[in-house]
């Protein structure tokens, strides 16, 4: 069955994942500014990163019946030092016109310090000024209620953001509730020991219902699975869970969401 990966880092990823991903019923993903796996030395490296995600990406996914999209930022982990990420802000614009790009993302919180807070509100507004989608990256562990709910007040307090148009990602069971309920879209970010396991998310779905919620891999540097999506509908199937619920949570609700962008195609 055909499914979206909304956030996975394929540049991370072999070519034999986009093969296997393929073979699996992908047929679409989309793919987050995030960190390299080392801190970049100058702004010009994630001038190439972005030439990396709109150029480079879309040609290897394609090459497998992919398509690929993309978002621009610059990460809360490598977003200490404002000077340095103010110089990589003044990019976007570039790559927010590039044709395959959705908005801005992955913007968002790491240790919830003043610093990062400062980016990405300047973030959210270089989303709002260019009337882009928002993606955004809620803190690890015990670090995540706090943050989750200092990037919900960040986000209210610039008056142009409308929810519906923000992905609030990487939640759990402890903060899905309070980005739904204040008209946000959650995605559930599925890794075999950290985040959401296939089978918790599955209970996520049964508790909070199939409404603005989606699921994706993220696929990162890290210990992770590019075939998190299909394990998690296997495990919906084996709950009994209909075809219609599935559809909705791996392919409807995602193209929906993206699909507001003007930019996103399957």
């Amino acid at each position: 069955m055909p499914y979206i990966d909304p956030h996975i880092h394929m540049v991370s990823r072999t070519t034999d994942d986009y093969q296997r991903m393929a073979l699996a019923g992908c047929v679409a993903v989309t793919e987050p500014a995030f960190w390299a796996g080392y801190d970049r030395s100058s702004p010009q490296g994630f001038y190439d990163y972005f030439v990396q995600l709109t150029e480079v990406e879309p040609k290897r996914a394609a090459a497998h019946g992919i398509a690929h999209h993309a978002w621009v930022c610059i990460n809360p982990k490598e977003a200490e030092d404002p000077g340095f990420a103010r110089e990589v802000i003044q990019l976007l614009p570039e790559f927010l016109d590039k044709p395959n790009v959705l908005g801005v993302g992955e913007i968002g919180l790491n240790k919830n310090s003043k610093n990062e807070m400062a980016i990405l509100e300047e973030q959210i507004a270089v989303a709002a000024e260019h009337d882009r989608l928002i993606l955004v990256h809620t803190p690890h562990l015990e670090d995540k209620l706090k943050g989750t709910q200092l990037i919900l007040d960040a986000l209210k307090r610039d008056g142009r953001i409308r929810p519906e148009r923000v992905l609030i990602d990487h939640v759990e069971e402890h903060t899905v509730g309070m980005v739904l309920d204040q008209g946000y879209w959650a995605g559930m970010t599925l890794y075999p020991d950290s985040k959401c396991t296939p089978q918790r998310a599955v209970d996520i779905v049964e508790c909070y219902g199939d409404e603005r919620l989606w699921i994706n891999s993220a696929g990162d540097w890290g210990h992770s699975d590019p075939l998190s999506v299909p394990k998690c509908i296997a495990e919906m199937k084996a709950r009994g869970h209909t075809q219609k619920l599935i559809d909705r949570i791996t392919f409807a609700n995602p193209k929906a969401f993206l699909s507001q962008s003007g930019r996103f195609s399957v």
